[in-house]
């Protein structure tokens, strides 16, 4: 059982004091060579509730206020508990939402970079006689020019962590377009890729997990290398590379990229789209779960024919 794998994995725990639950996480995973995150970490207790209602597991660690969810499937990483609190017609939307947001994240410079460097016919003409304007008087190709500001991002990034609350989230914005602004007055960078970067910037803040948004933004770095190099085809070889890797992995034996492959239809039902609560019957098949039912056939809503 799943319960009795998890302490198996704790018992084997050979550490003085583990500091949190960060510890526990890479030591009980599956792949720990793997930068796709195989443990849930979270700070709030719906969460928590909701995952141990479907069958999952939850690991607490005294003196840490993250508490670890498995096992998981790369689709927990798209869901939020705010998806439960809202109509399942504008959670289902969020959701699809966010799943271009994690695409964008991932792929966009390195489009930018692919179309620029090695398919400027993929533009329409008026799109690249404007791109083309844009750039004139730069002194970088897209590649370096690319890099140069997802590197001065993420130092941004970092630099709003280390920094006070209060004033964080502040010096990265401000910093941002301050940054932004002064490049392209500059002439280092050209405008389209400022936009670029932003809104690549705003697709990875809206990923609610944030250790898989740090691995969107690693692996970002990788495609941004390979359409350096091979164009499109670099694009299109990560993306099997990485989809490879994704459908190798397990979490305490399930699939990272069930149910999707696996094929298993019935949980399509809480998956990128959320049906109705009432329709939500069954916990997650690929749990194997002792009591697959949620609701009764008797509990109908009032009103429900």
């Amino acid at each position: 059982m799943l319960v009795d794998e998890v302490k198996r994995r704790i018992g084997t725990i050979d550490i003085d004091d583990p500091e949190g639950s960060g510890f526990i996480e890479q030591w009980i995973q599956d792949h720990y060579w793997s930068p796709f995150p195989q443990i849930l970490n979270t700070e709030r207790p719906d969460k928590v509730a909701g995952a141990l209602l479907q069958g999952r597991v939850s690991i607490l660690v005294d003196g840490t206020p993250f508490q670890l969810i498995l096992p998981i499937t790369i689709a927990s990483f798209i869901q939020s508990p705010e998806d439960y609190y809202q109509n399942w017609i504008l959670s289902s939307l969020l959701r699809i939402l966010r799943v271009f947001a994690v695409f964008m994240a991932l792929f966009l410079p390195g489009m930018y970079i692919a179309i620029l460097e090695f398919h400027h016919g993929m533009l329409p003409s008026k799109l690249a006689f404007s791109v083309a304007g844009t750039r004139e008087g730069v002194p970088f190709p897209a590649v370096v020019e690319t890099f140069l500001m997802e590197a001065t991002l993420e130092l941004l990034r970092e630099a709003g962590v280390r920094l006070p609350k209060s004033i964080g989230q502040t010096i990265g914005v401000v910093g941002g377009l301050v940054i932004g602004e002064a490049a392209v007055t500059a002439g280092i960078v050209s405008p389209v890729m400022v936009v670029v970067v932003a809104v690549t910037a705003i697709a990875s803040f809206a990923i609610p997990s944030y250790g898989f948004a740090i691995t969107i933004r690693l692996m970002r770095f990788l495609i941004m290398i390979a359409a350096s190099i091979f164009g499109l085809y670099g694009v299109v070889l990560a993306l099997i590379v990485t989809c490879i890797h994704l459908v190798n992995l397990r979490s305490f034996g399930i699939p990272y990229t069930a149910p999707l492959a696996p094929l298993r239809l019935s949980d399509w039902r809480d998956l990128i789209y959320r049906l109705p609560v009432i329709r939500l019957s069954h916990r997650p098949e690929i749990l194997e779960t002792m009591d697959s039912k949620r609701l009764s056939k008797s509990s109908k809503r009032k009103g429900t024919p």
